[in-house]
């Protein structure tokens, strides 16, 4: 019986166009690298900013953006045309915490949005944390100069 349901689950289950999905996500993660580089040039000339204060305004603004079409549900449907394109690590942060803060707004500030904002991206934060402090001092024991 178990042989028999998992057969029929394989055959009917779609098979995804793995060479689809990589294109996609490659074009689209693309441009929004694109498109950041261009802000970073845009606030370096327009503002005459230096380049690490330019690419910290961009960053900004494409979390902005990125909370703004999370929160009008814009993201959500760009998300699933793009794949994994449309989550290049700032934009997916950004996207995980204003969905979970949406989600736990009606508890509250503190105990819904405060809490359900780092539900996601607590364990991000813990284990970004945690590698650059392993990693810091790998490289303050072997190659320290």
């Amino acid at each position: 019986m178990k042989k028999d349901y998992s057969g029929t689950i394989n055959k009917n289950t779609a098979k995804p166009s793995y060479f689809r999905n990589c294109l996609v996500a490659f074009i689209v993660g693309g441009t929004i690298g694109v498109f950041g580089q261009g802000l970073s040039d845009l606030y370096i000339y327009l503002f005459n900013m230096a380049r690490n204060d330019a690419n910290s305004l961009m960053l900004v603004t494409i979390i902005l953006l990125t909370a703004l079409a999370t929160g009008f549900g814009v993201f959500d449907s760009f998300g699933q045309f793009s794949g994994a394109g449309a989550f290049v690590p700032i934009t997916g942060f950004a996207n995980s915490m204003t969905s979970a803060a949406l989600e736990g707004r009606s508890e509250g500030v503190t105990l819904g949005i405060g809490a359900s904002m780092f539900k996601l991206a607590g364990s991000v934060i813990v284990f970004g944390v945690v590698s650059a402090y392993i990693l810091g001092a790998i490289r303050f024991l072997f190659f320290q100069s």
